[in-house]
């Protein structure tokens, strides 16, 4: 109470002060710069509009080095320390969830953008990325049912493609696909030479690739020195989106597949609006990809729930925000107040020969957001995440060591 009326009771000219948190080095600056941008972009579009309740936004922009335990510790600095109303970060799943305790430890808000695993619903962050019935389920239909069903996995040894994949092994049962292998690589690495042989020697008809950050330069460029191309084996990627294929530095992606909400191609006047106001800001050549486009209309979710709310006060604004809705540039999407996640579409895409996304099948409608998938108690999903959390001795994320084969 005490920490609302002193938000109450600021000057009416004392700048809203809020947080980012990404990693602008380390493995997966890569992908989180761009999402930094995407965030800037929105708060300094509502600084252009006179800010909100008459004050403007102070941005602190924070590195959280591509390591969870910064991520924590620059959480806790930004509220306790540079007060700030609202962070928006975090990419990973590993990140987010050691940062999770310190927002609801505090009452904090914490607006997260990311595709992500599901079996979480905190009081205290905004999903603004898909559920896995957002997109891995509907991927994963769509591959067995246009490409094969003969399948095999590989990830980053942390919490969300081992979430991620459990559902997929789930549900390839259910839809009688054949599992030929799961694979796991530490966050960064670029030891896939013993994956890329069991590719070679398995021959799926497709690969599910949960891979996140410099890992994917390294696992499709050793598929094309073997040889191996999407004429023979396509792979469907969950964190591949633009920008990730502008870094590929040479590696032919031309055929392969990704699974996001939103892609840079859609056509429709809001996404060719967003599209100008981003490469006005910062040129003409630059990408958007799904987790860009979520950071930035968190922000203006966030910013509707303020002026609703009539305050920046994080317990207030937490309320007002399960009442909005925004025409974003994926589509219209709207806050599902039960569990805090948005109604979003659901879109597949092939790589075509300019680098950009051909959508292949397209939702055509928001889904509800399901973090807790119903054929399974919620509190067996807790306890499969838990035991990973345990066997990793107290991480999300597995040590160095880890990554390896699923026997």
């Amino acid at each position: 109470l005490a920490v609302v009326l002193a938000w109450m009771q600021s000057a009416p000219t004392t700048p809203i002060r809020v947080g980012v948190l990404h990693s602008l080095s380390g493995t997966m600056a890569l992908s989180e710069r761009a999402v930094v941008d995407a965030t800037v972009l929105a708060l300094e579009e509502i600084n252009a509009e006179g800010g909100l309740l008459g004050r403007p936004l102070e941005i602190l922009v924070v590195d959280g080095v591509s390591d969870k335990q910064r991520f924590a510790r620059e959480a806790e600095r930004l509220i306790d320390e540079e007060a700030v109303s609202v962070v928006f970060g975090c990419w990973t799943s590993a990140c987010r969830k050691s940062v999770l305790p310190i927002f609801e430890s505090r009452d904090h808000l914490l607006v997260y953008p990311l595709q992500y695993e599901g079996m979480e619903a905190s009081p205290n962050i905004l999903y603004t990325g898909a559920t896995p019935n957002q997109q891995v389920i509907p991927a994963l239909k769509w591959g067995l049912d246009h490409i094969g069903r003969r399948i095999l996995l590989i990830g980053s040894d942390y919490i969300f493609p081992r979430s991620a994949n459990r559902i997929v092994k789930d549900y390839a049962e259910l839809l009688g696909a054949e599992l030929l292998g799961e694979y796991y690589l530490p966050l960064g690495s670029a030891e896939v030479g013993p994956v890329v042989v069991a590719i070679s020697e398995s021959r799926p008809d497709l690969i599910i690739n949960t891979l996140n950050g410099d890992s994917n330069l390294h696992f499709f460029r050793a598929l094309r020195e073997a040889g191996i191309g999407p004429g023979e084996i396509p792979t469907i990627s969950f964190s591949i989106g633009e920008n990730e294929l502008m870094a590929m530095e040479g590696i032919d992606m031309r055929g392969e597949y990704a699974a996001w909400s939103y892609f840079e191609s859609l056509e429709g006047e809001d996404n060719q609006a967003f599209k100008h106001r981003f490469r006005a800001r910062y040129g003409e050549d630059r990408r958007i990809n799904d987790p860009m486009q979520a950071a930035y209309v968190g922000v203006k979710l966030w910013a509707q729930a303020v002026k609703r709310s009539g305050h920046d006060a994080p317990i207030v604004v937490n309320k007002a925000l399960l009442q909005q809705s925004y025409a974003a540039p994926e589509g219209l999407v709207s806050v599902e107040a039960v569990n805090r996640h948005l109604w979003k579409p659901a879109r597949i895409a092939r790589v075509n020969d300019g680098l950009d996304f051909d959508v292949v099948w397209d939702s055509q409608v928001a889904i509800r957001p399901t973090p807790y998938l119903s054929y399974r108690k919620r509190s067996e999903w807790e306890d499969f995440q838990q035991a990973l959390f345990e066997a990793w001795g107290g991480r999300w994320s597995a040590p160095p060591a880890r990554g390896r084969e699923v026997e």
